[in-house]
């Protein structure tokens, strides 16, 4: 990663990380960008360097922030309507241990609103354009983050990922993208989706940039009861001996280019001494439809504390208490929220909450088994992030049906808490990136990641 130093200063890296979304600015990346602040802290950085002090392992270094994380600097809308206006008085801990390294945000990416997506079509200010072909999508729910590191706008970006959020668009866009442990990365401060599924990110070019961040990102943080202890930076890397493949995922619903680019790696790590297991997990079957239970009911929760009165957009039809919350929350939310918020009522309402949360949360608890005996039998898995490359903007938003079987081989990582890399795994025909992910076991984030290596030299 390009840091700040005396020959190299953090105002000029700064400076041509702004011109470089200006000069994409049609792809619609950004949501705000930061041009006076951005350059006000490299020239902070830059004081620092030059006194002889520690910048931090970060120093300099131009980043975009997803626009879920909140922050004083900027509005915090989530792409969402119903949030504009809004600017936090406080920041969410990534971003503090980010910044206390010498990152600098220079402005903060579209996404899908409140991460509800696949394509980021779903945002209140327009979907944002694949960096290889303009006629596709990005991906969602992090899009914008993803095509930020794509167009090498800057080193990486923050992501969020609940079912597929950062794996899928950086597989749309031939990055890396890492969907940590769940708890390895604090939440506090991250706009809440579904809260048992929500993990914190990052997109990179590579994966000693992805391991610096989550040395730096990673570990216990008070105002999250939900994280780990730091046990990122306290992992030892064995050496692996066997990866699994799914089979059933080998299927005619995969494209072929796709089946094609995870035989070529499995090809090359046998030839580099790994022995290759096929696996069979039938539990899996269950994991987008448990998925859609549990995501919808925790977004219900999450998004009903959006009401108009307290901060962001409120409605001006709005004449009484009642109008308030209707209008605003008809207005603000976007289709695809309003749709996971009636699914999630519905599937926690009475009479209707064991006939499907609960058969739901069973499912999931087999799925996580099903993780777990997989991780007895092989080291990592290796699987297609997503059953195609980047889709066309517009054949899917009408089909709500057609985009969450966009998150089938995704979903599973989140509800049983396991970590997932994205690597790029080379190109279609057609020149669109294709994408798999390595899975590991609960707490296998650095291995993960050290092991990308072993595929990284076949790109």
């Amino acid at each position: 990663m390009k840091t700040a130093n005396k020959k190299v200063t953090a105002e000029r890296l700064v400076r041509d990380a702004l011109a470089k979304a200006k000069h994409f600015a049609d792809y619609n990346i950004f949501t705000f960008i930061d041009e006076e602040g951005a350059i006000r802290r490299a020239r902070e950085i830059d004081a620092k360097i030059a006194r002889g002090e520690d910048a931090g392992r970060l120093a300099g270094v131009p980043y975009a922030l997803k626009d879920n994380f909140i922050s004083p600097r900027g509005e915090t809308t989530a792409s969402a309507h119903i949030l504009e206006g809004f600017t936090s008085p406080v920041t969410a801990t990534s971003v503090e241990r980010l910044e206390a390294e010498g990152a600098i945000m220079i402005g903060r990416t579209n996404l899908d609103a409140f991460a509800h997506g696949s394509s980021t079509e779903n945002s209140y200010f327009g979907a944002t354009l694949n960096a290889y072909d303009r006629e596709r999508v990005a991906g969602g729910s992090s899009g914008g983050s993803a095509v930020a590191v794509a167009l090498d706008i800057v080193e990486f970006a923050t992501g969020s990922d609940t079912g597929g959020s950062i794996r899928q668009p950086a597989s749309f866009n031939g990055v890396y993208g890492l969907k940590p442990t769940y708890g390895a990365v604090s939440r506090y401060g991250v706009v809440a989706m579904a809260s048992s599924l929500d993990c914190i990110g990052f997109f990179t070019k590579t994966p000693e940039d992805m391991d610096l961040l989550m040395s730096i990102a990673a570990g216990r943080d008070p105002k999250d009861m939900t994280t780990l202890p730091d046990y990122y930076g306290e992992s030892k890397v064995g050496k692996a001996k066997k990866i699994g493949v799914i089979k059933d995922f080998d299927n005619g619903s995969v494209d072929s280019e796709i089946r094609g680019a995870l035989k070529h790696k499995c090809d090359l790590l046998k030839k580099k001494g790994y022995e290759i297991v096929e696996l069979t997990m039938p539990a899996l079957k269950y994991a987008l439809a448990a998925y859609y239970i549990i995501q919808p009911a925790e977004v219900a929760s999450n998004l009903s504390r959006y009401d108009g009165v307290r901060y962001g957009f409120r409605s001006e039809k709005a004449k009484d208490l009642s109008s308030i919350y209707d209008k605003t929350r008809d207005e603000g939310f976007m289709p695809e929220n309003k749709r996971r918020i009636m699914i999630g009522n519905f599937v926690l309402s009475s009479g209707f909450y064991d006939a499907y949360f609960l058969k739901a949360a069973k499912a999931r608890t087999l799925i996580v088994q099903e993780y777990e005996k997989a991780f007895s039998q092989v080291d990592y898995i290796l699987m297609p992030v997503s059953p195609n490359p980047a889709f066309k903007l517009g054949e899917k938003v009408n089909d709500p049906v057609a985009m969450y079987l966009e998150d089938v081989m995704s979903v599973s990582l989140n509800l049983a808490g396991v970590p997932g890399l994205a690597i790029p795994a080379g190109k279609s025909k057609t020149g669109l990136p294709l994408g798999l992910q390595l899975v590991g076991p609960r707490r296998s984030d650095k291995a993960l990641i050290e092991f990308a290596r072993e595929l990284q030299e076949d790109d």
